[in-house]
């Protein structure tokens, strides 16, 4: 079987969500299955190859178009419907999409499309007019009739596709993320550094995401004043935002400029892998107010690092962290402030929740994510 992928996702210098999953599969599906052929596309004027990277498979080959992107996406995909993407790669049985993104097939090659969330539908006004323009200019609908199969990375997303989108129950499945294994620890030289360079104390609240309205990264700031208003022994716990500038952030750093404390909120853009092991391991409490998520991988790579986990009461957050996190209603300032107060106070609390999280992320796993797809793609 000759398995199309499109890795576009894949040319960021910085990884963050959807780009780690894809990569994170692609890579647990190529050790699984050493049989079929992986072709693989994607699309840039600059040279990325180094932001692809390599791959140990014995039948890869990676196949690039060198257009301009705007070119490529709105006068050759979106208005010609040219090129066949399947063709440009030398043809494929499956073509597999890990994320939206303008695609034009020949109609014999089956298309999978995963899709991550459509957070766009039901908060645009958390993204920029930018985004927005994207979103629609993509024309969802239109895509996502004319694929083979979807899949979604959380029932609550299969459950959006299928209300939002008038999608066919049986034409979406859901298959749940994997976990990411940690990476090695840099030495103590380079963890102080770090810590030096961002004047971080050894006690504090984390949050890992891209600093954007729909994380409620401004909710968790104005809780995290009410913390330290009502409990004065506190002033040792720093608020830790790391994580790349995402869009429309005024308001959070309004919110950080405006509090009384904001000499211990400390943003640190966006941090590597060895980085955020650093953090997981020196935090004291993980926290992830989310509104809206479509799968939420943060809390569960906290779980694996020993860490309490506070999170949201709504979307996908309920599925993936079970009871082993405890949850608050992301708009209500009091509870998350509460949350925060009961977990960094509270030993045992503290205790049941590592416990908790330890039994959960024995859920998944990217091998279990992997075979899930390869048996959907042999079902083609």
């Amino acid at each position: 079987m000759k398995i199309g992928v499109d890795v576009r996702v894949l040319m960021d210098k910085h990884y963050s969500g959807v780009s780690q999953y894809a990569s994170s599969l692609l890579r647990a599906m190529m050790h699984l299955d050493k049989e079929d052929e992986f072709r693989l596309f994607y699309n840039s004027y600059h040279d990325v190859r180094a932001n692809i990277g390599t791959f140990n498979h014995p039948r890869v080959i990676t196949k690039r178009t060198r257009i301009p992107n705007k070119i490529f996406n709105y006068c050759l995909q979106k208005g010609l419907s040219w090129p066949k993407l399947d063709k440009v790669i030398g043809g494929s049985d499956i073509f597999w999409s890990p994320h939206i993104n303008f695609t034009n097939l020949s109609p014999q090659t089956k298309h999978v499309l995963t899709i991550h969330d459509i957070s766009f539908l039901h908060y645009p006004e958390f993204f920029s007019y930018r985004k927005n323009f994207w979103h629609r200019a993509l024309a969802l609908k239109k895509l996502v009739d004319k694929c083979t199969a979807i899949v979604a990375v959380s029932e609550n997303t299969r459950r959006d596709i299928i209300d939002l989108l008038n999608v066919p129950e049986e034409k979406v499945r859901t298959i749940y993320s994997g976990l990411n294994l940690s990476v090695s620890l840099p030495g103590p030289d380079e963890e102080k550094s770090f810590f030096n360079r961002h004047e971080l104390k050894s006690d504090f609240i984390l949050y890992l995401g891209t600093i954007e309205p729909r994380k409620n990264i401004a909710g968790l700031i104005y809780a995290y004043n009410r913390l330290r208003d009502k409990n004065i022994h506190l002033v040792d716990v720093q608020l830790v935002l790391a994580g790349a500038n995402g869009w429309r952030n005024r308001a959070i750093y309004r919110a950080w400029e405006n509090s009384p404390y904001r000499r211990d909120i400390k943003f640190l853009g966006y941090v590597t892998d060895r980085e955020k092991e650093l953090l997981y391991q020196r935090a004291q409490v993980f926290i992830y107010p989310s509104y809206y998520e479509g799968f939420g991988l943060p809390p569960l790579e906290a779980m694996e690092h020993s860490l309490p986990v506070i999170t949201s009461n709504v979307s996908s957050l309920p599925e993936v962290v079970g009871t082993a996190a405890l949850s608050i209603n992301p708009y209500d300032i009091n509870a998350i402030a509460k949350a925060l107060e009961l977990v960094v106070t509270n030993p045992e609390l503290k205790a049941s929740l590592i416990k908790a999280g330890k039994e959960q992320i024995k859920q998944f796993s990217w091998e279990k994510t992997a075979k899930e797809y390869l048996e959907l793609f042999k079902s083609l």
